[in-house]
């Protein structure tokens, strides 16, 4: 059977001792996947990276599953793939299965047991708006920019373009996607009003009452449509920033690792029906991903250069090498030939990246509460139910302590899972020094200046 094949290929190793009984006692232990041949979608972006590693570094077939990968036209067909079973699994924007959960777009109940990475976003904004926001910049002594750079040097561009009747347009991949979210937190922060949802109006436009107007486009889209004109800025994955600058049409002026230090990103989503029908292939398909998140960073992520070999082919992201790598190790390129040290632009398994943090999944939903996509006041009682639906730190115990046990992976690469309570600590390096605390989300969307707040409906 398919998931002896760790125990065989110690066999035809000969090496038939400790290791080899220790291995098949695991095997038998997790049991058989019930289901083998799988299908997972993904993005063309670089945070896809852990499933691309599983499937190449044959992660997923130690695990006796047969996994076939394909590209989704844009983020609402994957989810509906997904959904309707025509995909087992995917890479998903961590606001996907929270939405859907909440019954936000589309309902249905979809978990995470893994995170996919930190960090991984920029704000890209075309050559003609960067020339009219560098006057508003500090500079340091060799006449670079002072970063991070908050939106306080955007604000009289987009000033100037309402005084003259002029909409400011800018590009995010999806209404609940983290580039929407952080796009809103980075302008709100420099007094520009991204504007609100009022789904229980029929609003889902996200410009009610807003300064900037927000719109989505498909992530590969985005350079070309900056480049028409249609918008003047953007929020994105790798490598659709470093694009920009390669093809001299715009300019990254910040990161979202300078908007919110190491902040969750993707995640793998799967339907609750299917980590109910299958556990063993859930408990099997997460292992697999685990191993191939740590081999990302591995090293001091030695192992990146032939990551991004990997992910430049056609049939994962197919960008350049050279401009996927501009962010993939190590460094990431500002104006032209201004290329910084950004060691942690990609996080995949470092600082506890993989674990599905309750405290994470309740960020968004206060983001989600603070723009109108959730009408009305709810509990914190009710934030933590609804995190704790979706976001699956039980299953992800589960596969990593087999890891352990397999001595695969050692204790230390993980949390505490004894003292393990599912939220960080209150989180401090954010761009506008608002400090989040998981645990009481009222109290955080409270702190905000522009926002809904207790009380407020549209």
């Amino acid at each position: 059977m398919n998931w002896l094949k760790p125990f065989k290929k110690v066999v035809a190793a000969g090496v038939i001792g400790v290791s080899a009984v220790v291995t098949f006692a695991h095997a038998e232990e997790l049991g058989y996947p019930e289901k083998e041949e799988l299908k997972f979608g993904f993005i063309k972006l670089t945070d896809m990276a852990p499933i691309a590693i599983a499937y190449e570094n044959g992660y997923f077939e130690d695990e006796g599953l047969y996994v076939t990968i394909e590209a989704q036209a844009n983020w609402k067909v994957l989810l509906n793939g997904v959904i309707d079973g025509t995909l087992d699994g995917a890479h998903m924007l961590a606001g996907q299965p929270i939405a859907a959960t909440m019954g936000f777009g589309t309902s249905a109940h979809i978990i995470t047991p893994f995170s996919m990475d930190l960090n991984g976003n920029g704000i890209t904004v075309s050559n003609d708006i960067w020339e009219q926001m560098k006057p508003n910049i500090p500079k340091m002594a060799d006449g670079r920019p002072v970063h991070p750079i908050k939106a306080d040097a955007l604000k009289p561009v987009v000033e100037k373009y309402k005084a003259d009747g002029k909409p400011f347009n800018m590009g995010m991949v999806f209404p609940v996607s983290t580039h929407n979210y952080e796009l809103r937190y980075w302008l709100a922060a420099g007094g520009i009003h991204p504007g609100f949802y009022a789904p229980h109006k029929g609003d889902t436009s996200g410009q009610i009452n807003a300064d900037a107007l927000l719109s989505v486009t498909p992530p590969p889209q985005m350079p070309a449509t900056l480049e028409a004109g249609t918008i003047y800025g953007y929020c994105v994955g790798e490598p659709w920033n470093q694009q920009a600058v390669f093809k001299g049409i715009g300019v990254p002026v910040i990161t979202d690792y300078e908007i919110w230090k190491d902040n969750p990103e993707k995640v793998f989503g799967i339907t609750a029906e299917f980590a109910e029908k299958y556990p063993n292939t859930t408990i099997r398909l997460t292992r697999a991903l685990i191993r191939a998140a740590k081999w990302l960073d591995e090293n001091d992520n030695a192992n990146r250069p032939a990551a991004v070999k990997i992910l430049s082919q056609p049939n994962y992201v197919g960008a350049d090498y050279e401009v996927i790598a501009n962010s993939m190790t190590g460094t990431f390129e500002y104006e032209k030939g201004d290329k910084r040290e950004v060691p942690d632009f990609n996080v995949f398994f470092r600082y506890n990246a993989t674990y599905p943090y309750y405290s994470d999944a309740i960020w968004y939903l206060t983001q989600m509460r603070r723009w109108g996509q959730i009408s009305d006041d709810k509990s914190d009682d009710w934030y933590k139910e609804l995190a704790a639906k979706v976001y699956r730190p039980d299953i992800y115990t589960k596969a990593a302590k087999s890891l352990i046990a397999e001595g695969l992976m050692s204790a230390s690469e993980f949390p505490d899972f004894a003292s393990e309570d599912g939220y960080r600590a209150p989180q401090t390096h954010f761009i506008d020094n608002i400090v989040y605390d998981g645990t009481k989300p009222n109290d955080y969307i409270n702190k905000f200046t522009i926002g809904l707040k207790a009380g407020d409906k549209l």
